[in-house]
Order: structure tokens, then sequence, then C-alpha cells
């Protein structure tokens, strides 16, 4: 989990407000992507991976890993279905690298973020609050004066088959640092390795609202699904500290490792309510690139892991 000092408090609270605003306040569930379920296997590093980085997940054998699947927004209870909350989807990995050491991959299903830094997301969040109101001229205008939020917005964001075959992007840039001490930036990249699969607007209205959910089950009883981990490597003039600019697909990708999910977890066990996942690597080798939105997203998730811990015992969700 984040290391337990939120270095913005106000912004942090301030954001952790404007979400609340937005999907109302749930106690107990995450304030985004509230709506999740868990799975379970590991993490097998590719030989390039420690080329790239000294992180101790990319030099040892496999690595027992958390998954965490979920949909968009922070309602609980949001069809699987919907076309315009449900997506971005998220995931989010955690590496368990020994009893309570551990880093995250934190994830979502369209490549790039709306904004630049927290005050913008907080601009972001207020303007679709307003929206919601019955004041879409709040968010018209913001869009307006943004351009790569509006990108984001316009995005296509299909309805995937399954859960495993969605691909995610991590939201911001990070240093690799390998055991020679040679630094490269980059952006973790998940992908399935059966490959992306969507339905049609017209495939996906005639599903369950909870139709991921009850397929993933199934799934990984018949056979393991197998992601592939990759970092897609900044080239000069690449900005690695705005997460609203995605980068071309023709940047290089470095295979990293094979993320291997067995069963789907019990979200209840007592160790799994407690996560708190880190958006900040806080690992030997792996490090921010210094964009502003991973300290932000790490506060808010660290602020946020507190009230549902609270809320629910020690967090339920």
């Amino acid at each position: 989990m984040p290391t337990g000092t939120i270095a913005n408090p106000v912004l942090a609270q301030q954001l952790l407000d404007a979400l609340d605003a937005l999907s109302g306040l749930h106690p107990g569930f995450r304030p985004a992507h509230a709506k999740g379920l868990m799975c379970s296997g590991t993490f097998t590093p590719s030989p390039e991976a420690a080329k790239l980085t000294r992180a101790p997940h990319a030099n040892r054998p496999p690595t027992p890993v958390t998954v965490r699947y979920s949909d968009s927004t922070g309602v609980p209870t949001i069809p699987d279905n919907d076309p315009a909350r449900s997506s971005p989807r998220g995931i989010a990995i955690r590496f368990h690298l020994a009893d309570h050491v551990h880093t995250d991959i934190v994830a979502q299903s369209t490549d790039g973020f709306s904004v630049r830094t927290g005050e913008e997301f907080l601009e972001f969040l207020r303007a679709a609050a307003a929206a919601g109101a019955g004041k879409p001229e709040a968010m018209g205008a913001f869009l307006a004066s943004h351009p790569n939020a509006k990108r984001f917005i316009e995005a296509p964001k299909p309805i995937p088959t399954s859960f495993a075959r969605e691909a995610f992007f991590a939201v911001t840039a990070f240093k690799f640092t390998n055991a020679a001490g040679v630094s490269r930036h980059g952006r973790f990249r998940i992908r399935p390795a059966a490959g992306t699969e969507y339905l049609t607007e017209q495939q996906a209205a005639q599903k369950s609202p909870n139709f991921l959910f009850d397929e993933i089950g199934p799934r990984l009883a018949r056979e393991p699904v197998k992601l592939g981990v990759f970092v897609q490597m900044a080239e000069s003039g690449d900005n690695v500290a705005d997460a609203s600019v995605p980068w071309p697909d023709s940047r290089t990708e470095i295979p990293f490792g094979t993320i291997t999910l067995t069963t789907r977890a019990d979200e209840q066990e007592p160790e799994r309510r407690k996560i708190i996942f880190d958006p900040d690597p806080r690992v030997e080798g792996i490090e921010s690139a210094g964009d502003p939105l991973t300290a932000v997203r790490a506060d808010i998730y660290l602020l946020s892991g507190r009230r549902r811990r609270a809320a629910s015992g020690d967090g339920k969700r």
C-alpha cells in the first residue's frame, strides 16, 4: 500500500469530495472503479525485463499476483454493459514480493488520461458533476479549453466479451533502472494473450448487468488466463510527465513478462479486503518519471482506502 504519508492532503480531499459528488457516497466502496472482482495467479518475467530494471519481480522466478478487474465510476451497482459509464475499465495488479512487501501496476482500458495534473482533474470532475446536475455547458466549456480531455471523452470505449479479453494502459510513465544503473522511461501495457474481443452495441445491450463478473469464474475453471505485460518505451521528444498525451503505437515495446491467472479470488478474505493499490511503484528499479499525477493518484488511493477500511471494519470492497 502507499507509504502512509499523503503529500497533498488538501487536494486529495477535494478530489475525493468531487468523486463523491459525481457518483454519490457508497460507504465501504472505492470512490472510483467501485465495482470490481479479484483473481489470483503468478507473474513470470521475460528475459528482457531484467535488462530493463533491477526490480525484484523482474529478476527472479514467478511472483504471486492479485489482479483486480473493475468497471468505471464510483457506483458499485453499475451495469457491466452500460456503454456510457462502465468504461474505462480498470486493472490493478499487486506483485507480492514478500510478506507485506509489494509493488503495483494500476491501468485502464483507454490509452492516455483526461488531464495532466491533479488540479485539472479536479476541474474535470466538478464540470462532470455540474453536467450531471443539468448544466452541460460546464463540461462543454472545460472540453473546449482542454483538447486532450475531449480526445479522452470521445475515444471509442467498446465493451469486451470478458475482462480477460480487454487491453489496459498504465496512466503514467515510470523510470526503469537496471543493475548497471542505466535508466529508460516507459509506460506499462497489459494485453490478453488470446487477443482483445469486443461486443457490438447491440450485443452488449443483450447482456446481463453482471455478465463480466459472472463470466470470469467459469472461464478460469476451464483454463488459465494469460496476460502479456509490456513496457512501451519513450523516445526523444516524448513527454514522460504528461499522462494526457498517448505516445504513438509505433514506439518500441519491451516484453516485461506474463501473468497467468488461475482462480477467481475471494474478495472478502481479510488480507484482500485490506488492499489499497498504489499507482506509485515504490520498488527498487522502477520509480515515477516525474508525472504529477503519480503522486496525486497515490494520495487519493490512500485517503479513500483509509475511509473504505474505516467504513467496513477493514474495507470490505
